[in-house]
């Protein structure tokens, strides 16, 4: 019997950097997106491949590699990337844990750490976390070549996008190229992964509180080509940019999720999926030809989104927009190159309620320019808007994004452990801005989250819309707080 090639590992610990959310099933376990896609090219290019959800499947970091080392595989790839720019710092504690219990126990199988972070600060990753080797961006062209240098007893890796320490010192090869046809990345593997395990977030399901499960992911691009300085996403891609998946492989993949596993919740995981309106249209044609009944959210941007999108994305079950408001103050916004005015906040608003969609609403407190003034301009806004959900963020200088840049260039405070850059964990430590501590941010934040989800008018709303059972939800989610290391209360 041949030796398994390589064993993928989505890393994740619900308690530990969502902290008491976790009690209330509030989060969203999602299917990891670019392990599967990993292990999906892997088996086409003829390698045998398997794939853990440590997360999924709640092990502890422990578990995982022991799972890992019980397959012996030539190479364990932990993959550190999630579905969101703010899911692969978070996890890194956990990768290195994984990482270190492997090597305890099973010296001889080589280890790997792949994903956003560790495409960000490859070099950190090795010094820290002491993996084997280190991929920079997304593995398509690296793996391949790294298995047969390892089955080969390589000693030396000329491999692009492979870091390794050889002699003590760091050992670079330049990114390779991105792979620019994606309908040449297979299908991701979702046989390899427990489906029946993930979950919608709590507000994609408002209307159906407690069935949340099965829920699926589905993207139809990849990358970004905006530059809004606190996201790190292309930290992966190495350039601001978007490829495209074609829509016939798009629908493909729809219809097996549908058909297999009988999904119907699923989230479009494109950083900027509302961008180009005729594709956009064409896709959602394809949907409601098809006659499926799904319940969708995707992103929009408030500058790119159009009515013509809007009226489609209803008609082919896509039922959340989320929009990324930031900030109510012009002057925090333009900071940050948005790329849009608040004023045009009111008129996309309008226009998403009139097609009959709800809106998922993203705000961030603590941008470089916030002060209490600015940040009480912003809960303003959120009240204003009322959106059907908020999620309310505090800024994180995520490796791999400006912000990050000029938090070491100007020694500006970040979290003392990786799990810090969690929004929700104990350890949370936002970015300080030029007038209020990170601590005083958080503390702003936390108060924001209650003003809203237990305002009267947000919540008679959320009553008229979709019912007594997901307004007793929301109360049960903000009957406590979280438990905070760094919170500084003005």
């Amino acid at each position: 019997m041949n030796k398994l090639d390589i064993v993928l590992i989505k890393p994740g610990s619900q308690r530990q950097l969502y902290g008491d959310l976790s009690d209330f099933n509030l989060t969203a376990i999602e299917p990891p997106l670019w392990a599967a896609l990993m292990a999906g090219y892997l088996r086409k290019m003829g390698y045998s491949a398997v794939l853990y959800d440590a997360e999924a499947e709640n092990w502890s970091y422990e578990e995982a590699a022991r799972q890992a080392v019980a397959a012996d595989p030539l190479l364990v790839a932990v993959v550190v990337s999630g579905s969101n720019p703010s899911a692969s710092t978070m996890n890194m504690g956990g990768a290195g844990q994984i990482v270190s219990f492997i090597k305890q126990s099973a010296p001889q199988i080589k280890t790997l750490l792949s994903g956003l972070h560790p495409s960000a600060l490859p070099a950190e990753t090795l010094r820290e976390e002491k993996p084997d080797f280190v991929c920079q961006g997304e593995g398509f062209f690296t793996l391949p070549l790294l298995i047969d240098a390892l089955k080969a007893d390589a000693s030396d890796y000329r491999i692009k996008g492979l870091w390794y320490t050889k002699d003590n010192q760091v050992v670079s090869n330049p990114r390779p190229p991105l792979m620019k046809n994606l309908d040449k990345v297979p299908m991701p593997a979702w046989d390899l992964l427990p489906m029946e395990k993930y979950r919608a977030h709590n507000w994609h399901c408002f209307d159906h509180i407690t069935k949340r499960q099965p829920y699926g992911i589905l993207y139809t691009s990849l990358g970004c080509p905006f530059n809004c300085t606190f996201c790190c996403i292309n930290a992966l891609f190495g350039k601001h940019m978007i490829r495209y998946r074609s829509l016939n492989k798009v629908i493909e993949e729809l219809e097996f999720l549908v058909g297999t596993y009988g999904i119907k919740d699923i989230k479009i995981i494109d950083e900027m999926f509302a961008l180009n309106e005729k594709r956009i249209v064409s896709l959602c044609d394809m949907i409601i030809a098809r006659g499926f009944d799904l319940n969708i959210w995707a992103y929009a941007r408030v500058n790119t989104v159009t009515e013509k999108m809007l009226t489609k994305m209803k008609q082919a079950g896509i039922n959340w927009v989320a929009y990324g408001f930031e900030s109510g103050s012009r002057r925090v916004i333009e900071d940050v190159t948005k790329g849009y005015t608040v004023d045009m906040v009111a008129k996309v608003v309008e226009m998403t309620y009139a097609e009959g969609l709800h809106i998922c609403a993203n705000y961030i407190f603590g941008l470089p320019e916030d002060d209490y003034d600015s940040m009480h301009e912003t809960l303003k806004l959120m009240l204003d808007i009322n959106a059907e959900w908020a999620n309310i963020y505090c800024t994180m200088a995520y490796p791999g994004s400006k912000l990050y840049d000029l938090a070491i260039q100007n020694s500006w405070q970040l979290p003392e452990t990786w799990e810090g850059y969690s929004q929700y964990a104990y350890e949370s430590l936002p970015l300080s801005t030029k007038y209020l501590s990170g601590g005083q941010v958080l503390a702003f934040r936390d108060y924001a989250f209650q003003a809203y989800f237990q305002n009267p008018r947000y919540l008679n709303m959320i009553a008229a819309k979709f019912g007594e059972k997901t307004v007793s939800a929301i109360c049960e989610m903000t009957n406590g707080s979280l438990k905070r290391k760094h919170l500084v209360r003005s």
